[in-house]
């Protein structure tokens, strides 16, 4: 045993060699892993919000188009009923 040596210190660092060898890699430094959280938590927002709007726009699209199909057939009633009272040209 090495008297310079202190029994916790080397207790500490033998545990702290061990955790990086128990897996196979070093030590993860606590900011890169506050910045993979981050990525992490960007992309999952970004799915998500993606997900809820192609969900709305795949439950409005309907509703467009028969919309634009009634407006159209509105006014191709108005252009061709002859009124002299006409307002398409107005919109």
């Amino acid at each position: 045993m090495n008297p310079d040596l202190h029994p916790d210190i080397a207790a500490h660092l033998l545990i702290r060699a061990g955790s990086g060898a128990m897996l196979g890699r070093t030590p993860v430094d606590p900011r890169e892993a506050a910045m993979l959280w981050k990525i992490i938590g960007i992309v999952a927002v970004v799915w998500i919000a993606l997900a809820v709007i192609g969900a709305l726009l795949e439950g409005l699209f309907p509703i467009l188009v028969i919309s634009a199909i009634v407006f159209g057939l509105y006014l191709l009633y108005k252009a061709v009923s002859g009124s002299g009272n006409s307002t398409v040209d107005k919109l």
